[in-house]
């Protein structure tokens, strides 16, 4: 039966609020009411005027605790209440005790749990002879055996304990303090420390170290990573990991920070080592984004070393190029602006610094209007752009063949363009576009040139017509046949400039109407154009989806700015064969390839996936011809393959590989295993790379770790946990 007793019932319950959230008490102003309280029992009876007792299921609700016993008796004389177990008192889904028996005051400060046991996050339990309240903040318990690990026979030890004379968890500050310390191992002593700290697991952030790594590298040795963080704020932490061993000395570092608008993130190294002996060696990656007023974002990243070998050496980055960037864009439904500022610091062993662009700046502005007088949409088009390089060379010089002299460029473009569509006939859908560009060069230092300042006018238009047919078969697969043409002008003539940014180009579906397959305006296709194909698709019930394109391009006149391997050059293109496949089950093909007139095939990529709940595979292959305008001397023909799969439920595994075809030779290839359960996670990596140049050599890196998981605010995947048998 359920009654109320106002100054019984209530004490008794804050009283037994005591011990599992006493902050959430202390922020109740003193003078604010208290919540009602409910006492549930079989039997609730009163002896005399100051004793309560209550029997049988008894179950105390206030606030979010709630407290289940087998009898509770109050004394109002002494203010104790008395409790019979088995005792357990939950607060929300964060803290469990479980006690034979107790005493408590009606202070919320004071108060005995006998044969106790606390369970923290679902993730630690602390076993003691006693748990004591103290001062309404801490929690003390005696002869402590603390682990995360699931125990289910006495007789069996947990992988891992703590065991500690006493330890006290300080609720406010979320932090357990073990005094006589003792780490077992399969109830083994491996090590003894006279004080400890850790967090609780409701604790997100805290000072102190995190778990440590061996790395064991053919060219740095065997050393150790021992990372410690250091919380400097609710808004800012950083962290630092010395890693040591006998051929480098190394910190490493990572600094994060949020604001109100946005956050930053850096992250480092600085080493001392034998491959550059007497040499500081580091480098520094970071990142940042901010909201504005107006819907203006400031986006900024940092990326430098001080050589080139130094990331590949420590296993940091596989990067090639590091790009550094200040941006400035807004993005809205009919306008987009940008402005950039962006460094380039080339690792290549065949690129200087000097003689790439190092300096670029950007500017981009684009409006759309909707002119009721004359529909459909017009696009207005404002953009600016420089390069820099470091080289007053003026002339070609040692490096020519890569990236030419020390020339600078700046361009600034205006365009405007009016697109129309309408759909007649039998559901053909068609575009009509029109407009024009202006484009203005200056060119600097660049003997080459006659001329150092270059503007024109280019007036293009193109009609686009789609017809798509659509047929639904007896199984319920829908098929879609879209033949498409393109035919397009483009008048004006070429610019007497350099080719500086248009040296890479790709054909793809993406592209396939384009009046201009070149990334950059320093080039465009010039003449009458045309554009001719179809797209397939079939979508099934059963989840499965069929893609196929097919397309090519044909020209009045031939463009010399091609490369072969482009599939772009000639009067009439390769033809572009592109298709995908996607199957319920999780598997998917991509594929795509550029086919000469004799079928000869100038570039081909291919990818196949497969993802399912406990496993996820990729396979890619991608072949380039050789192509000395692409500065591709040799041909290039890679598989590469990375897949990760979960062996049982408490292995997994991870494997990544690459193999040159061309050079009949494996580039590099990695293996990792882990083991988790719910208390120990441990991790092993193997990793080589075999390729070498004058600035790296081949290497091999071995990697070790061990963690003890419960003292985290990490995500729990129950699905790791081991279960006891009944």
């Amino acid at each position: 039966m359920t009654r109320r007793f106002a100054p019984y019932l209530l004490s008794a319950a804050l009283v037994l609020a005591a011990p599992v959230l006493p902050g959430h008490a202390q922020g109740v102003e003193k003078d604010a009411p208290p919540p009602p309280a409910v006492l549930v029992a079989d039997s609730l009876r009163v002896d005399g005027r100051d004793r309560l007792v209550a029997s049988g299921n008894v179950e105390v609700m206030y606030d979010d605790v709630r407290m289940k016993a087998a009898r509770v008796e109050y004394d109002r004389k002494t203010e104790k209440l008395l409790i019979e177990g088995p005792i357990t008192l939950t607060q929300g889904d964060s803290t469990i005790i479980l006690a034979g028996s107790g005493e408590l005051d009606s202070k919320l400060e004071n108060g005995i749990l006998r044969g106790a046991r606390m369970i923290m996050d679902r993730q630690v339990q602390l076993a003691a002879n006693q748990i004591d309240r103290v001062g309404g903040r801490y929690t003390q318990l005696y002869k402590v055996a603390a682990t995360s690990c699931q125990v289910c026979n006495s007789d069996q030890p947990p992988v891992w304990q703590i065991r500690a004379e006493r330890t006290i968890h300080d609720q406010q500050e979320r932090q357990l303090y073990f005094e006589n310390a003792q780490l077992r191992l399969m109830d083994v002593p491996v090590m003894w420390l006279p004080r400890m700290r850790l967090p609780d697991p409701t604790l997100a952030r805290a000072t102190g170290f995190l778990i440590p790594s061996l790395k064991q590298s053919s060219e740095l040795g065997l050393g150790i990573k021992i990372p410690y963080f250091i919380k400097m704020g609710d808004d800012k932490d950083l962290t630092l990991t010395p890693y040591a061993s006998a051929e480098t000395s190394t910190l490493e570092w990572r600094y994060r920070q949020a604001f109100r608008t946005g956050r930053i993130e850096f992250e480092g190294a600085m080493s001392k080592d034998t491959l550059q002996p007497g040499d500081w060696r580091g480098y520094v990656f970071g990142s940042g984004l901010f909201n504005l007023a107006d819907d203006y974002k400031l986006s900024f990243g940092v990326e430098a070393v001080t050589d080139r070998a130094y990331l590949l050496d420590y296993d940091y980055s596989d990067k090639d190029r590091l790009k550094s960037e200040v941006a400035l864009t807004r993005t809205k439904r009919d306008d987009y602006r940008r402005l950039a500022l962006v460094s380039f610091q080339t690792l290549r062993e065949s690129e200087d610094n000097s003689t790439i662009p190092t300096i670029i700046g950007d500017a981009v502005y684009e409006r759309r209007f909707f002119p009721a007088h004359m529909g459909g949409e017009l696009r207005m088009n404002f953009a600016t752009h420089a390069h820099y390089r470091y080289s007053d060379i003026a002339t070609d010089g040692p490096d020519s063949d890569i990236w030419g002299d020390g020339r600078d460029v700046s361009r600034a473009e205006a365009a405007a363009m009016w697109l129309r569509g309408w759909t007649f006939g039998p559901g053909i859908r068609a575009q009509f576009t029109a407009g024009a560009s202006v484009d203005a060069y200056t060119i600097r230092q660049d003997a080459s040139v006659a001329v150092d300042n270059e503007i024109l006018v280019t007036p293009q238009t193109a009609l686009t017509l789609r017809w798509p047919w659509v047929k639904l078969s007896p199984g319920g697969a829908v098929h879609v046949v879209e033949p498409v043409l393109m035919m397009g002008w483009v008048g004006g003539d070429g610019l007497n400039i350099p080719n500086d940014e248009s040296t890479r180009v790709e054909f793809d579906e993406g592209n396939l109407l384009a009046l201009s397959h070149f990334p950059a305006p320093d080039r465009r296709e010039r003449g009458a154009t045309a554009a001719l194909g179809v797209n397939w698709s079939r979508t099934a019930a059963n989840g499965w989806n069929t893609m196929l394109t097919l397309g090519q391009v044909y020209r009045e006149d031939d463009t010399s700015d091609f490369s072969v391997t482009s599939g772009l050059s000639g009067m009439t293109s390769d033809v572009l064969v592109a298709a995908q496949f996607r199957t319920a089950k999780g598997l998917g093909l991509t594929a795509r390839t550029l086919l000469g007139g004799n079928m000869e095939v100038h570039k081909a990529e291919a990818r196949a996936s497969w993802l399912t709940p406990n496993s996820g595979f990729g396979l890619s292959y991608v072949w380039l011809g050789a192509d000395p305008d692409e500065d591709r001397s040799d041909t290039v023909s890679e598989w590469s393959l990375d897949g990760y799969h979960r062996l049982s439920r408490h292995w997994s595994g991870t494997a990544n590989w690459r193999y040159d075809v061309a050079d009949r030779r494996a580039t590099e290839a990695s293996l990792g295993l882990r083991y988790m359960n719910e208390c120990i996670e441990l991790n092993l990596s193997l990793s080589r790379r075999f390729t070498s140049s004058t600035i790296v050599e081949p290497s091999t890196n071995f990697g070790f770790t061990v963690g003890l998981r419960g003292f985290s605010a990490q995500s729990e995947d129950r699905s790791y946990a081991r279960t006891c048998r009944n």
